[in-house]
This record gives C-alpha cells, sequence and structure tokens, in this order.
C-alpha cells in the first residue's frame, strides 16, 4: 500500500497536480485548500462539499498531518510557546505573541542550525535536517487551530516572521512552497508586507527569492565590519558586508516595503558602543532601512551579557539622529524560553558540533568565554 500524500505541504499547484492524477477538476483543489488551511480540517468526512467518491479517494491515499505538540506553554506576558514533534528525536518550537492589533507566529524552518551565531542558542546545538514544508506550513496550521479565531471571528495570526530555529534560505525550496502557501488566498491569504523572511546573510537566495516571492526581508546585521561580524556570524566569510548590502539594495526593487529591517542584537562591550553606531551609519548610507535593536536574552554558557538599557536607548539615539528609524524589541516570553535567540528545541546534532566546540576549548576555560574573549579584543571607545 502506498503512503498516503500529505495535503498539508502541498501548494496551489500541487493539489491541482494531485486532484488532476484522480481525475478531478482544478476546482476540486481550490475547495480542498480552504478547508485544509482556512478552515484547519484534516477530516476527509467533514468536508461536505466535496462529492463522496473523492472524499473517500482522499481517505485512502492521503492525510492532512501536522507536526505533533509535544508541550505547550503560555507565558506570563500571553506568549504561548509550542514544542513539536518531527520525527527522529527531533523537534522544533513556535512562538505565537499577540498584541493589540496583530498576532505574529515566529515558525521554524529547519532542526537546529548550521550558521551557529554566537548568541543565538539554537546554533549551539547543531544542525539536524532541514523541515519539509508540512513540516513549516504546519506549524501555521496548528498554530491557527489552537488559538481559534478572536471576537470578531478574526484570524489570529495576521503576521508570520521566519525568524524561529534554523535559516531560512539555506532550506530555500521548502521555504519557498511554504512562502507561497501562507500568501494564498485559497489557504492563509497573508500580505507580502505580512510575511517577513529573516536571513543572516545567504546572499545569492537573497538575490532568488527577490526574483520568486519578494515579501518583507529582514537581516541579522548584529556588526558595522567585517571582522566582528566573521566572529558573531561566522556566514559573514562567505558572503561579507559589502556583497550582503549590495543584494539588500538589489532586493528594494521588488521588495513589498520600501525598507530593509535590520536586527541588532545589543551585547555589553561587544557591539554596542556608539562608536559601533556610527560605523553601523556608514555602512547603510544610501541604503533604506530600519533598526531593530534587540536586548540579548541569555541562555546557559552563553558567555555574553545583554548591555544596559541606557547604553540601548543611546546606541538608538545615535542611529535616530542620523535619520534612521529604530525600534527596540520589547522582550516577549523570555519566563518560557520563547524569547529572539532562545529557541533550541529537541534536535539530534548530526554535525556533531557540540563534541567538536568541547575539543575546540581549552581546558583552562569554558567555550562560550573563550569566545568572549576573542571578541573583546576589539576594543572600541564608547
Amino acid at each position: 500500500m502506498s503512503t498516503p500524500v500529505n495535503l498539508l505541504g502541498l501548494d496551489a499547484d500541487g493539489l491541482a497536480q494531485v486532484c488532476a492524477q484522480w481525475g478531478e477538476k482544478p476546482f476540486r483543489a481550490r475547495q480542498l485548500s480552504r478547508w485544509i488551511h482556512q478552515r484547519g480540517q484534516d477530516d476527509f468526512d467533514a468536508m461536505t462539499d466535496l462529492a463522496r467518491g473523492f472524499r473517500e479517494r482522499l481517505r485512502d491515499q492521503a492525510c492532512v498531518r501536522a507536526p505533533a505538540v509535544v508541550s505547550d506553554h503560555v507565558s506570563a506576558d500571553g506568549t504561548r510557546k509550542w514544542l513539536l514533534d518531527v520525527g527522529a528525536g527531533n523537534a522544533i518550537e513556535t512562538v505565537f505573541i499577540p498584541e493589540s492589533q496583530r498576532g505574529t507566529l515566529c515558525v521554524s524552518t529547519q532542526a537546529g542550525c548550521a550558521v551557529n551565531c554566537l548568541f543565538c542558542s539554537t546554533g549551539k546545538q547543531g544542525f539536524s535536517r532541514n523541515l519539509e514544508v508540512a513540516e513549516i506550513v504546519g506549524q501555521l496550521w496548528w498554530a491557527s487551530r489552537a488559538l481559534g479565531p478572536g471576537p470578531a471571528g478574526e484570524r489570529p495570526v495576521s503576521n508570520v516572521v521566519f525568524m524561529g530555529m534554523g535559516e531560512p534560505l539555506q532550506n530555500y525550496e521548502a521555504t519557498l512552497a511554504a512562502l507561497r502557501l501562507m500568501l494564498d488566498d485559497n489557504a492563509y491569504g497573508l500580505s507580502r508586507r505580512r510575511v517577513t523572511v529573516s536571513t543572516s546573510g545567504v546572499v545569492p537566495m537573497i538575490d532568488r527569492l527577490r526574483h520568486d516571492c519578494p515579501v518583507a526581508l529582514a537581516v541579522s546585521l548584529h556588526a558595522p565590519d567585517d571582522p566582528l561580524r566573521d566572529q558573531l556570524v561566522p556566514l559573514n566569510r562567505k558572503y561579507p558586508l559589502a556583497d550582503l548590502m549590495a543584494a539588500c539594495a538589489r532586493y528594494l526593487e521588488a521588495a513589498p516595503r520600501d525598507f530593509i529591517t535590520f536586527e541588532y542584537v545589543m551585547l555589553d562591550g561587544v557591539n554596542d558602543s556608539d562608536e559601533h553606531a556610527r560605523r553601523l551609519l556608514s555602512l547603510v548610507r544610501g541604503l533604506p532601512c530600519k533598526f531593530n535593536l534587540i536586548p540579548f536574552n541569555p541562555f546557559p554558557h552563553a558567555g555574553l551579557r545583554r548591555s544596559p538599557d541606557a547604553r540601548v536607548r543611546r546606541f538608538g539615539q545615535v542611529l535616530i539622529e542620523a535619520g534612521i528609524v529604530t525600534t527596540v524589541r520589547r522582550t516577549r516570553g523570555d519566563d518560557i524560553d520563547a524569547a529572539c535567540g532562545q529557541l533550541a528545541g529537541e534536535v539530534q546534532d548530526r554535525t556533531r558540533l557540540a563534541q567538536r566546540m568541547v575539543r575546540a576549548t581549552p581546558a583552562a576555560a569554558p567555550a562560550a568565554g573563550s569566545a568572549a574573549r576573542r571578541i573583546a579584543i576589539q576594543p572600541v571607545g564608547r
């Protein structure tokens, strides 16, 4: 008996092809999509406007299967985090952030992450595998079902950010298919302006996304120059800042928003001086952008500290006085480890990163402290 096809991972073209193979007309694909994504239905018998014979075929040859929920935690501030089982000992995390005017879902695209940014707990656990389309879209499907409609019948998730576990552009094909489903009027119908892909700077894939499916773009920047960014974001050694800034400028030619968002984690004594802010201004000169300053959210053995609030405000003021729109991200869900940089899930590390990091660490000092000292050799006055 053949394995049932998981319809949750099929975009409009994929559903149309499956329906055609079964001898069904194209409108059946649109009906299916609305049942699955708009109504959150996984019981084919409940899809009452489908012909009985079609429903019987669906029961025999198809399924709607999202990752199973392992745990469900709600923060004191209303942030909600799900741990989802994606098999083979791997689990990913998805976070919903409710606000007065919107509800934002932060989705993961990989089990673990290969980029290994110094300040991110996901990278410290290594990388296991890319998620499939159904596993990415399944996070939105599950959250929509679990949260239920709002008081006026509105959908609970109005915005999606690809800022969870993993680097979305290193799982490009699945990310692209998931984006198209989220934008599809017969699925979730989200606006391109309300879907954001965050990347640590995979330059060739930024160019592909610009061509294939431009949505809002956020770039994890975190440093104003290559030497420091090489240490904070190792991917910078392959795609340095000059190349990244050029890719951002090209992306704006097709982007739904007229600016790039730069994310900048504030690390005490590492990247948070006035001089760092002035170097940032030189780096982005002529590029329409806004900055989102992110207070560092600690995790075990990070070896880094959050910049004091006064330092964050002063840093932001330097950017604002130069005409750059700058916000400070409000920390949400840190009591359930759901804040930015804290998502870790449970991942079977196929890269054996943890073991390699231990072997590379001098016996006299922990790895995180060693990394912090390497960064500190670049003194910049406040």
